[in-house]
């Protein structure tokens, strides 16, 4: 079998006395989508960080395609993808600027880059606001282009932190339309939300309260190990389970 494209052990992040991520174990093969679910504070972008090498552990085992977290973050930044919470884009900059300037930073050579600065702006329905502002852009049309340059240089796996954050049913249908396009080309698609329905688009997910992972699987195994017609259905057992101490 190949290599995972994430392997943790017992990862932790605290901040003082506070525990943001608890010894969370888990592998994400090649190719899945592997979507991580929970409330917001749940610990989801904390551990995300982590696996980035934005944030160093406290503690814990991580290797992300291969790299360990602790003496290869600069090297896991170049075989992958990231789209953080927050717009990750310049307001001030036009479309085509903002995939000119990642494609430079990723280092993606001028031909190349000119012919996919071309295929993004198609492919997203821009061309006639391609020299506009991205402030002047709707928010679904932002978002969308945030995960196009995500993976403007074909990484490994593209990290996606609440993508779907804000925007309405239909925007949100035609992203993960994306993000299928995306895995069927086998780049692994690590997905942190917030949103219960978007749980039944994964390949498996995970479900954090309060820090830990509690439950691992697909959404058909844990509809059936928790006994539940619904992802949503599966959290709220778990959140309340927590809350009476048994997590």
């Amino acid at each position: 079998m190949s290599e995972p494209a994430i392997q943790t052990e017992n990862l932790t992040r605290k901040f003082g006395d506070f525990t943001a991520v608890d010894n969370i174990t888990f592998e994400v093969e090649k190719g899945e989508i592997f979507g991580f679910l929970g409330a917001n504070g749940a610990g989801k972008t904390t551990a995300m960080r982590m696996l980035t090498g934005l944030l160093t552990p406290t503690s814990g085992k991580a290797l992300v395609s291969g790299k360990d977290v602790y003496r290869q973050a600069e090297a896991i930044k170049k075989k992958i993808g990231y789209m953080s919470q927050k717009f990750s884009l310049y307001d001030d900059l036009t479309s085509e600027e903002n995939i000119r300037f990642y494609g430079g930073i990723y280092g993606i050579p001028d031909k190349e880059l000119y012919r996919k600065i071309d295929e993004v702006i198609n492919s997203l329905g821009l061309k006639d606001v391609r020299k506009k502002l991205v402030r002047s852009l709707p928010l679904g049309w932002k978002q969308k282009l945030a995960f196009s340059i995500a993976i403007l240089h074909n990484p490994n796996i593209v990290f996606l932190d609440e993508p779907t954050g804000g925007v309405d049913p239909v925007t949100r249908r035609q992203f993960w339309e994306k993000i299928y396009e995306v895995s069927d080309r086998g780049i692994t698609v690590f997905v942190t939300t917030h949103y219960m329905d978007e749980a039944e688009y994964c390949d498996r997910i995970s479900i954090m309260v309060d820090g830990r992972m509690d439950a691992i699987g697909s959404p058909r195994e844990l509809k059936e190990n928790f006994e539940s017609d619904s992802i949503e259905d599966v959290f709220i057992k778990l959140a309340r389970g927590a809350e009476r101490g048994e997590g």
